[in-house]
């Protein structure tokens, strides 16, 4: 049987790892996002068009947006998809070690 000290390290040791498995979902969120910003101004459509008489197509411009998104996306989705089933996992450890060891948190309605 295991002491009631030795439990509480092993749960702060595995919440350790869950933030440290969340702050590296984050930074990659983070990264994508500095990415995106960083590409803003190349979306932009050319002014050429609106000195005709053209207002600016903000639809095309959201498109490419979404578009980049989804490629910058879509090259980090192994990792994101690793990390998160990381995550899920961690979290299922923890509860199931807070469950057997009685350290369920209560409920807050």
């Amino acid at each position: 049987m295991t002491l009631p000290s030795e439990v509480h390290v092993q749960l702060a040791r595995m919440e350790e790892a869950r933030r440290e498995t969340q702050r590296q979902l984050d930074q990659i969120d983070r990264q994508i996002i500095r990415r995106m910003t960083a590409l803003i101004p190349r979306l932009q459509p050319k002014r050429i068009g609106y000195r005709h008489g053209k207002p600016p197509d903000g639809q095309a411009f959201l498109e490419r947006y979404r578009s980049h998104l989804a490629a910058l996306t879509a090259e980090r989705q192994p990792e994101i998809d690793a990390l998160s089933w990381r995550l899920a996992h961690q979290d299922q450890a923890i509860a199931v070690l807070r469950v057997r060891h009685g350290l369920v948190l209560p409920r807050v309605a």
